[in-house]
């Protein structure tokens, strides 16, 4: 099975201009940040509640625990939140009132108000990719995108690992992009 795209930095900002556009841009933008800035599986996006993310008094939390019971190897992992992941939770968090803000409530709710399915946010987002004329590109390309990002930043690959939430580190390096600017630029430091 061929691999999910990774997006250039160009490719994703194509997307989120496409996403700007659509109904529910808030919540699709969000989906993708979660999947790009936080290295999550459509599943576990899918699962999120709004006390996943948020603190009781309305701010974003630092981390965001997974259950095991929402994650592909069942067993519970952290998502660190940094600058850009948080700063997008918190402008989604200010748009939800209501029932929306509830704790035990959707993160990312259906138009029905309810968690979406993993294979209905998977089907979301390849239309999202096919709106922006992106081929190739599937629910997977943001954590493909993120495992990347941190592999070509020096990061080591136990904290990759840790972080995708592999059991075994030949998963991580499959999932890591090669291109030939990034050769030319590895041999370019000799």
């Amino acid at each position: 099975m061929k691999q999910a795209k990774v997006l250039s930095e160009t490719e994703l900002k194509r997307v989120l201009a496409v996403v700007a556009t659509m109904r529910h841009a808030g919540r699709n933008r969000m989906a993708l940040m979660l999947s790009y800035f936080g290295g999550m599986r459509v599943g576990e996006i899918a699962a999120l509640k709004v006390g996943d993310v948020m603190e009781s008094d309305g701010t974003v939390k630092d981390r965001i625990v997974l259950r095991g019971a929402t994650t592909k190897t069942g067993e519970a992992r952290a998502i660190y939140v940094n600058e850009k992941l948080g700063k997008e939770l918190q402008r989604h968090l200010d748009t939800l009132a209501g029932r929306a803000k509830r704790l035990d409530a959707a993160l990312l709710a259906t138009q029905q108000d309810g968690h979406f399915l993993a294979n209905t946010l998977t089907q979301l987002m390849g239309q999202i990719y096919k709106l922006a004329g992106i081929s190739g590109a599937s629910s997977h390309s943001g954590r493909r995108w993120f495992i990347t990002k941190l592999a070509h930043s020096g990061v080591s690959a136990k904290v990759i690992m840790t972080l995708a939430g592999h059991k075994n580190l030949g998963t991580t390096q499959r999932y890591i992009d090669v291109n030939d600017d990034m050769m030319r630029a590895a041999v370019a430091i000799l």
